[in-house]
């Protein structure tokens, strides 16, 4: 045992590292060290803490609420119904000798569009006028024998049978007179059905039949069809609840009725209203209107489908906002306004009607206040925005003139077509 302790405590002492080693090898620990207490108390200091006070800014596009003239229009999707349709047929059976019109040319009321064989009806006619040219010579004769009779009854020549006899031959001779006379005008009447001629002024559609063909009058096809084009009317619906505003407006003068393609995007006609229906549908809740075009330009044409826009009335001095700010959500209508401290705020709406891209705040909003039309998926209440005002936004969504409106009723739907529902909520 003290052999071995003795060996253990003669054992030679460790090598001491040098200072300059033992520098190499804890530098790099040390600066990872410094290095991270840096960032830590750059993260705690005082610029952080403002940097998290407040979130960077939200760019959103703005625009001004305010005040203006607003025409309220209902929209509708109609028909054009020309007013006058005619399928010409023929009134007599023969056959075709001639077509005198051309497909889509502008008939006039009296012109000649067929002529059928006439020779069969003239012979008619010269056969009914010598039957009555023969009963008005046997009735010639039987007044002359009763002017005869006359001066014979007197001196007791012949009975009072005879003469009356004589009278009875006369009214009944004056009878098939006439008869003879009906006869030849109703002669006279098929020869001139053998014209057949336009019985108004329109445009003449596709020729049904050819010259030479034989035609009857119980064909149902006819030979042409002509259609008056101008003036001509559009029929279209709106629904039951617009019924008091609009009759309201039409007593005090003519509403004036606008005809759009069915896209609402181009204007082809402007003209009256004219009619509303004496009843409403009670399926569809619907009214049918008719309003007429001069249509001079041909630019509403039979049949087709159109958007009807009628303007009921002028609002004025209407405080409004661009359409695309009001925003819908689960307790109704709101908008986001910006504040004097650039902050978002969202505000209930009470809105009116859409038009031209316009709606009308009937309360939430104040005549100058700023409202975000664009961004309003990013921001809620609180949210800094970086507000920036749109080129052009006087005219919201583009404002072409001729566009769908939003907020018009399309189809009489009577519903906004361009109120976007948010996609947040946020209410303070």
């Amino acid at each position: 045992m003290n052999e071995l302790a003795s060996q253990g405590a003669a054992a030679p002492p460790r090598p001491r590292l040098s200072r300059s080693k033992a520098l190499r090898l804890w530098a790099p620990a040390l600066a990872a060290v410094i290095l991270g207490g840096y960032l830590l108390g750059r993260d705690h200091g005082p610029a952080a803490a403002t940097t998290n006070a407040r979130a960077p800014s939200v760019p959103v596009i703005v625009a001004s609420s305010t005040s203006r003239d607003l025409l309220i229009a209902l929209n509708g999707i109609g028909t054009v119904q020309p007013l006058s349709v005619v399928n010409i047929k023929v009134r007599v059976d023969g056959q075709l000798d001639k077509v005198t019109f051309t497909e889509g040319q502008e008939v006039h009321a009296g012109d000649l569009l067929a002529q059928i064989d006439p020779r069969p009806f003239e012979a008619q006619r010269a056969q009914a006028e010598a039957m009555r040219a023969k009963d008005q010579a046997q009735l010639a004769n039987a007044r002359s024998d009763v002017e005869r009779y006359a001066a014979l009854v007197d001196t007791g020549g012949i009975s009072v049978q005879v003469m009356e006899t004589a009278k009875a031959q006369v009214q009944a001779l004056e009878a098939t007179v006439r008869a003879d006379e009906a006869a030849v005008d109703t002669a006279k009447l098929q020869l001139q059905f053998t014209r057949v001629v336009a019985p108004i002024e329109g445009r003449a559609g596709l020729r049904l039949v050819n010259a030479g063909s034989i035609v009857h009058v119980a064909d149902a096809g006819g030979i042409v069809t002509v259609t008056q084009m101008h003036p001509i009317s559009v029929i279209f619906s709106l629904p039951q609840d617009e019924l008091p505003d609009i009759l309201a407006s039409a007593s005090k003068g003519k509403l004036r009725v606008i005809a759009y393609t069915r896209d609402g995007n181009t204007s082809l006609a402007e003209g009256e209203l004219s009619v509303v229906d004496s009843q409403v549908d009670s399926v569809t809740g619907q009214v049918r209107l008719r309003a007429i075009f001069a249509n001079t330009g041909r630019t509403l044409w039979p049949v087709s489908l159109v958007s009807a826009r009628l303007l009921v009335r002028t609002e004025h001095a209407v405080t409004v906002i661009p359409t695309r700010a009001v925003m819908r959500g689960q307790t109704g209508e709101y908008a986001y306004v910006v504040k004097a401290d650039e902050t978002i705020q969202m505000r209930p709406l009470t809105t009116g009607k859409s038009v031209d891209g316009f709606t009308a705040v009937l309360s939430g909003i104040a005549l100058g206040e700023t409202v975000v039309v664009d961004g309003q998926a990013r921001i809620a209440t609180g949210t800094h925005a970086q507000a920036k005002r749109e080129a052009g936004s006087g005219l919201p969504g583009g404002g072409r003139p001729g566009s769908r409106q939003p907020g018009v009723t399309q189809g009489g739907s009577g519903l906004s077509g361009s109120r976007r529902t948010g996609l947040r909520a946020h209410f303070s």
